[in-house]
């Protein structure tokens, strides 16, 4: 039987990857994303090309209503949900926490504090045995910022993504009774598109020559980790926060 997952932030760098993966598996794919429809069809088209199934969905992960229609919809469309990659993540340009302004932090946290937390729970409320569901998996992106702190740079960022570290520990330990495991990813400096929307394009060329592996890594490379995570072949791992940053 196929599996049902929920990909947020499904439509470009690491959530495209990790959908076109799953495809691969034959797994059927909730492609969701906030603005870019065009970019989540074409996603949603290399997932089918890959021998699964898709459906790109709509919705603002900072929205209760949204995330609520995320989750009905496509279990609505394929009778199931079996896993949640909670990617949906924004950053802004750089700058020192004193020059941020309320609107900035304020959505940076909507986003990537509420928006996790709003998902998690409802996955939890559908794949928890004590609620009715079958059991599942989640795992949540977070950053290898959650540790460095990003001075200069982007704290509040880093912020939100410490945040979804504890999300990930406590969730673990709530759930793991309850048939669902709670893992996160940490990307270091990975070439997405992120960088561009904060400024930076080639950030992560720039810096990630600096690391220990001497390169920056690659969308696909997170996405394997996610992949090996949502899998039986990590069925006794939970509540574990796995850096994929080159040793950064």
């Amino acid at each position: 039987m196929t599996k049902t997952v929920l990909i947020t932030g499904g439509s470009r760098g690491i959530g495209r990857a990790t959908a076109r993966l799953l495809g691969a598996l034959g797994w059927s794919v909730g492609v969701n994303y906030a603005n870019n429809r065009a970019a989540a069809e074409a996603t949603a088209a290399e997932v089918e090309r890959a021998g699964g199934h898709a459906l790109p969905i709509a919705g603002d992960v900072a929205s209760e209503t949204d995330v609520i229609a995320l989750f009905d919809t496509l279990q609505q469309a394929y009778g199931r949900i079996d896993a949640l990659v909670n990617n949906a993540g924004i950053v802004a340009p750089s700058s020192q926490l004193a020059d941020m302004d309320l609107a900035r932090l304020k959505r940076m946290f909507d986003v990537n504090v509420l928006g996790a937390y709003l998902c998690a729970r409802e996955a939890a409320r559908r794949m928890s045995t004590a609620r009715g569901g079958a059991g599942g998996v989640i795992v949540n992106v977070s950053s290898a910022a959650a540790r460095l702190g990003s001075p200069n740079e982007y704290v509040d960022y880093a912020g939100s993504k410490g945040a979804v570290d504890t999300l990930t520990l406590g969730l673990a330990k709530e759930l793991g009774p309850q048939g669902v495991r709670v893992n996160a990813v940490r990307p270091g400096l990975i070439d997405t598109e992120i960088h561009a929307s904060g400024g930076k394009p080639e950030r992560a060329a720039q810096l990630g020559a600096a690391t220990p592996l001497g390169r920056p890594g690659s969308a696909d490379e997170v996405a394997q980790s996610i992949v090996w995570l949502l899998s039986d072949a990590a069925s006794y791992v939970t509540g574990a926060l796995l850096d994929v940053a080159g040793g950064r």
